[in-house]
């Protein structure tokens, strides 16, 4: 008898989610960014969520959630209902390197969540405050070679800032430091616009960040940038080598800047927003908005996107692997 209830239960559950589906969205939609205000995730959640919304006829209503570099948020988005009124933004930091380097993540990024779009691809940086490149010895260029140099000269002495342990700058900074033969200490943040904050303001010398959030302070001079992760160098930053230039092109990865919901979303339900996405960024205003950012639109299908996060997680659990990483 027991068993019969329950059947009727998820019976009815199933009808409840496939009603929904055909009206969907009849109410305002949430959009969790699971960082603090500032980073590069909200700012590309807070560009896409009036056009997505006009899109779909619902108000998108962005909310930070912050903690454990990401995680926290991305658990809340994998437990939420699967009828589409409660989405998240997915990074490499909640959905690969945090979860390639964290065994106790409370989620699994591959099964617990049903990725949607791709909306944008972004370059990364290392970037330092001006006070650093005062450190460096009378005449030596505040570029890669003086950066590098001047770490292998004092090890131990620099610190730098990312949005959070297990986030893809921690990650990718210690891949740096295994390549490159140099020590800084790693000093976490709850998401890169505090991490910003605090580099900006010198309180720490060296930040590795997504180039949207980072960009700003790069072209009032209060950061200058070093080395980018990025397929070729950047208009916006010329004189810029990339990772690969300098060598190490296993750090030459970019970020992605997409949406999910909780496992079992409705197709219907993703397919709507999936299009919203993509009718959004067709917009000419919202395409410059994301693309002055340093990014690029990408707004790829549900599989690509799916397909594109099991391939960055694989590639951080081999980067955690052969560097040996550990939490802190």
């Amino acid at each position: 008898m027991k068993q019969i209830k329950f059947s009727l239960a998820c019976a009815m559950a199933l009808v409840v989610i496939n009603v929904s589906a055909q009206t969907y969205p009849n109410k305002p939609i949430t959009l969790q960014v699971p960082f603090a205000p500032g980073g590069t995730t909200d700012i590309v959640a807070r560009v896409i969520a009036e056009p997505l919304g006009k899109s779909l006829g619902q108000s998108v209503i962005v909310l930070n959630k912050v903690g454990g570099g990401g995680v926290v948020g991305a658990a809340e988005t994998s437990r939420a209902v699967p009828d589409g009124y409660n989405l998240g933004m997915a990074t490499v930091s909640t959905t690969a390197a945090n979860p390639a380097i964290n065994p106790k993540t409370p989620y699994n990024p591959l099964t617990d969540f049903t990725p949607i779009v791709n909306i944008a691809a972004t370059p990364n940086v290392i970037a330092v405050h001006p006070s650093f490149c005062n450190d460096l010895p009378k005449g030596t260029a505040c570029d890669y070679k003086g950066f590098v140099a001047q770490l292998k000269k004092n090890p131990g002495k620099y610190s730098y800032s990312t949005s959070g342990v297990g986030g893809i700058g921690h990650l990718q900074t210690e891949l740096y430091k295994s390549m490159a033969g140099v020590f800084i200490t790693h000093i976490p943040y709850s998401g890169a616009g505090p991490a910003l904050r605090d580099t900006v303001g010198g309180q720490v010398a060296i930040i590795f960040d997504n180039l949207p959030s980072a960009l700003p302070f790069i072209k009032d001079g209060k950061l200058i940038a070093i080395v980018v992760a990025a397929p070729t160098r950047l208009a916006v930053l010329p004189n810029v080598p990339t990772f690969k230039e300098v060598g190490l092109e296993p750090v030459n990865r970019m970020a992605y800047y997409g949406i999910y919901g909780p496992k079992n979303l409705p197709k219907d339900v993703v397919e709507k927003i999936s299009a919203g996405v993509k009718k959004a960024v067709e917009d000419p205003i919202v395409k410059k908005k994301i693309e002055d950012t340093g990014s690029l639109v990408v707004a790829n299908t549900p599989e690509q996107f799916a397909a594109q996060i099991k391939a960055e997680f694989e590639v951080y659990k081999k980067v955690v692997t052969s560097a040996k990483l550990k939490l802190d």
